[in-house]
């Protein structure tokens, strides 16, 4: 009360409202605790809202079971590359629910992120047959989606962190498997080697970059990326040339083609803002398509839900494929 009388005194006309309305300064006091409840209530409103869980909106679509038998339209199985028959490696291959013997058909190559629990319950197994991008993407039809593995340093198993082991995070193993598979699978299932995307979650949007276009020979294969969660260059990472310069120098390799990169919405300094600033340093912005999945989660299981992201990236793969 004093304080607010002090207040009325030292603006005259103030002063003199009050003299004509006495009990102004009494009722201003007592609803003085209502005003600042509705001041809170307000203020809540305002407030940018966290970004939804993936559990809040209602799948639209289900990754189809792993099955075994021959290869047929809308079938998901394992497949053994040959020359890996005596080893722990395999590759996952959908063909669509449309494919049929003798027709063409492109091809969405993925590749999963590591092994991890993380917050909001994500987690991910790190294993090809885990993955979901390519059957988000998709919806399962008009594209043959393959999931393939990193291998370990001897090349006779799946690693589920990074590549290589955490002696020796050779990469070789990996893109020398790539190499072999991606063709044969074109010849055996009618895949398009003029249509092949690369497509990657957390560790494997890291890879389209650092294993997609580690060299000349592999970077020929694809035809578009879409990177989602974390970029290679953006962060040194526990493996050899994952600095800024040495991830420069791999994107000189992608030349003309279009990237689709994506992020969780995050406060994460590795943010999709971090990405598009640190390709501020790439030789042709235009080529880049940014956008947020609308989700808080790391995880590749919002593709399996309706929104505007995929709404989005849909469309840009249709163009991507076309030109």
């Amino acid at each position: 009360m004093i304080a607010t009388g002090i207040l009325y005194q030292k603006n005259p006309l103030l002063y003199q409202f009050r003299q004509r309305h006495p009990y102004f300064l009494v009722i201003l006091e007592c609803i003085k605790p209502l005003l600042s409840l509705l001041f809170f209530f307000v203020s809540l409103n305002l407030a940018k809202p966290e970004a939804p869980d993936i559990r809040e909106i209602k799948p639209d679509l289900i990754v189809p079971k792993l099955e075994t038998g021959h290869a047929k339209a809308g079938k998901r199985f394992k497949q053994i590359l040959p020359g890996y028959e005596s080893t722990d490696v395999y590759h996952v291959v959908y063909l669509p629910n449309d494919w049929k013997q003798g027709k063409s058909y492109p091809i969405l190559v993925e590749y999963a992120g590591n092994k991890y629990i993380g917050s909001y319950n994500d987690t991910s197994t790190g294993r090809p047959e885990d993955s979901k991008m390519g059957y988000g993407i998709s919806a399962g039809k008009g594209f043959i989606w393959v999931c393939l593995p990193y291998l370990n340093e001897t090349g006779d198993d799946i690693s589920l962190t990074w590549w290589g082991n955490k002696k020796n995070r050779t990469s070789k193993p990996t893109i020398n498997y790539c190499l072999k598979a991606i063709p044969w699978l074109c010849k055996k299932y009618g895949g398009d080697s003029k249509k092949v995307i690369l497509c990657g979650f957390s560790r494997g949007s890291i890879a389209c970059n650092y294993l997609g276009l580690q060299n000349d020979q592999i970077s020929k294969l694809w035809r578009a990326f879409i990177a989602y969660s974390h970029y290679d260059g953006i962060a040194p990472w526990p493996y050899p040339y994952s600095d800024r310069e040495a991830a420069l120098e791999r994107l000189q390799r992608l030349g003309n083609r279009p990237q689709f990169i994506c992020h969780e919405v995050t406060k994460s300094k590795l943010n999709l803002a971090a990405t598009k600033e640190w390709l501020k340093s790439a030789p042709k912005e235009n080529q880049f398509t940014f956008a947020e999945t609308g989700f808080r989660n790391h995880s590749d299981a919002w593709l399996l839900r309706p929104s505007p992201t995929r709404k989005k990236m849909r469309k840009w793969l249709k163009s991507a494929i076309d030109d």
